[in-house]
């Protein structure tokens, strides 16, 4: 089963001297209701493996579903969840051969179009965006709730929305077709990201179990 709240990071994020014990901190209160995406496109390869390394443990600890962005290699080394994809990355069918059939696979996409393109049996769910205005991508075409609706008429995997997702915003996106939402700044700019973790998993445990 692929978790309703994922929580992604991006290179700003990772270079926080608070990371490492603020992203413990935030498993613990997610546990296995989360998806942990350990992204950063721009972090040197040796500091992003070291930062993989060091959340092992507490991802398998509180049974956190623990994904890497790109890094195929990463996910194999360290024994990692499974890994997540972009438009640019490897494509779905060559990285499912390389994790197996074992590991979680997922994509982004920003269109109907990119939805159709790969074999959907190499994926496990779809990142859907960008859906609202964010800080992280204050010029990127909004796609808003008909993004959501327009690529859940071309598949059935699981379809996470980002872009701009506070948890107000929780129950419109999934009544719109989500089965879930993605966050980096409504988690890790938040005074108290375990709080605010929590947060939107009571609103989604809410409106899912209505």
């Amino acid at each position: 089963m692929i978790p309703a709240l994922h929580i992604v990071t991006d290179d700003e994020i990772l270079r926080r001297g608070t990371f490492l014990p603020t992203a413990i901190q935030v498993m613990e209160s997610g546990g296995p209701h989360l998806a942990f995406h350990l992204r950063g496109p721009g972090t040197p390869g040796r500091t992003l493996h070291d930062l993989a390394r060091d959340l092992v443990a507490p991802a398998a600890a509180n049974r956190v579903t623990y994904l890497v962005n790109d890094r195929v290699d990463l996910a194999m080394a360290l024994g990692m969840s499974g890994a997540h994809l972009g438009q640019r990355s490897l494509p779905p069918q060559v990285a499912r051969g390389i994790l197996g059939s074992e590991k979680i696979l997922g994509l982004s996409v920003h269109s109907s179009a990119e939805a159709e393109a790969p074999d959907p049996t190499a994926l496990d769910f779809l990142l859907v965006g960008t859906i609202f205005s964010s800080p992280s991508h204050p010029d990127g075409r909004m796609g808003g709730l008909d993004r959501i609706r327009e690529v859940g008429a071309v598949t059935t995997l699981p379809l996470l929305a980002i872009g701009g997702v506070t948890s107000v915003r929780v129950p419109e996106l999934l009544l719109a077709g989500a089965h879930g939402v993605a966050v980096r700044g409504g988690i890790w700019d938040d005074m108290d990201p375990s709080a605010a973790t929590r947060g939107y998993l009571r609103v989604l445990e809410k409106e899912i179990n209505q």
